[in-house]
């Protein structure tokens, strides 16, 4: 099994705790099937909440996350965002197909009003899929940095969410898999197309979304869909919290322009990125924040940085 690297000791510290020290806006306490808490200043824990389903997803749930993730992007009290799901089981099983049958071919219960002429039929799939696609996008377009925590049965819409956040890590019996062929569809809410882009081989990509193939933790941190390993989901949501602690003491706009920056350039030539960045950082050096991390470096002291 792959270990986990050896962390720089700002990362081990301060330790996170157990309860959130900050009492969430009131705009996250709503959700059906998410927790939304801070544990740490700055650091907000996402948590996918249908235990007793294996956090299986359907519309209500995509939903509710990607208005999550738009909130936590304009919210400055939020610096970077932790993501898991509840329970030992899975981080999430992927769709409910009972649910969700006008995904696979069929119509939803009670939906006797669904289009049947083929043409009408595929526009409304076609606006079905592409809201979806949107839902769980939310976490890539969002400002702040996502770590997923992936533990458990991590299949289908799995590999979507955690393909879309910026950072993922697993534990160390994690089960991986593409499952989509296995329901006689293509996978359609972004991991055909951010796979590729993850990994650094496009054999193994279609190997097992072609195959539906069960994979682990191991396989995972070879090919680069993870970074990093732990042992248990405890320890790797525990790392992912030390991990968002260091990232939410760092400059705002260095850490979100940096991810601006990054996602711009993924799938874009050198020359195109080097241009973009030009044109972001005429802005964003003209921020405070780089005097006051130069000052307290020359000092050896912590800096801390104004809300963005």
């Amino acid at each position: 099994m792959g270990e986990a690297p050896n962390l720089p000791n700002n990362v081990m510290s301060p330790k996170p705790v157990s309860k959130p020290v900050i009492t969430p806006p009131e705009a996250y306490a709503n959700y059906k099937h998410f927790n939304v808490t801070v544990p740490a200043p700055g650091v907000a824990h996402v948590e996918i909440n249908r235990p007793e389903k294996l956090n299986a997803f359907y519309k209500l749930m995509w939903d509710e996350y990607g208005s999550i993730f738009d909130r936590l992007s304009g919210d400055s009290s939020v610096r970077c965002i932790v993501l898991s799901g509840a329970g030992e089981k899975a981080f999430t099983a992927g769709l409910d197909l009972e649910m969700n049958m006008e995904m696979v071919g069929g119509r939803a219960k009670g939906d006797e009003e669904a289009p049947v002429d083929p043409a009408r039929k595929a526009w409304a799939l076609r606006k079905h899929i592409q809201e979806f696609q949107d839902a769980i996008s939310a976490a890539e377009r969002c400002d702040k940095p996502v770590i997923s925590v992936l533990h458990g049965f991590s299949l289908g819409l799995a590999i979507d969410i955690a393909c879309a956040t910026d950072i993922r890590i697993c534990a160390s019996s994690t089960t991986f898999a593409v499952k989509e062929v296995d329901i006689g569809l293509a996978a359609d809410i972004g991991t055909l197309s951010r796979l590729p882009k993850v990994v650094g081989s496009l054999s193994w990509v279609k190997d097992v979304t072609m195959t539906a193939r069960f994979f682990g933790a191991e396989e995972a941190l070879r090919v680069g869909l993870v970074s990093a390993v732990y042992g248990s989901k405890k320890e790797a949501l525990e790392a992912a919290m030390r991990l968002g602690v260091t990232l939410a003491g760092k400059s705002p706009v260095a850490v979100q322009s940096t991810k601006a920056l990054v996602n711009y350039s993924v799938g874009r030539s050198v020359q195109e990125g080097l241009l973009y960045t030009q044109s972001w950082n005429a802005s964003a050096l003209q921020t405070q924040d780089v005097p006051n991390a130069i000052k307290a470096t020359m000092q050896r002291k912590k800096p801390t940085f104004s809300k963005l």
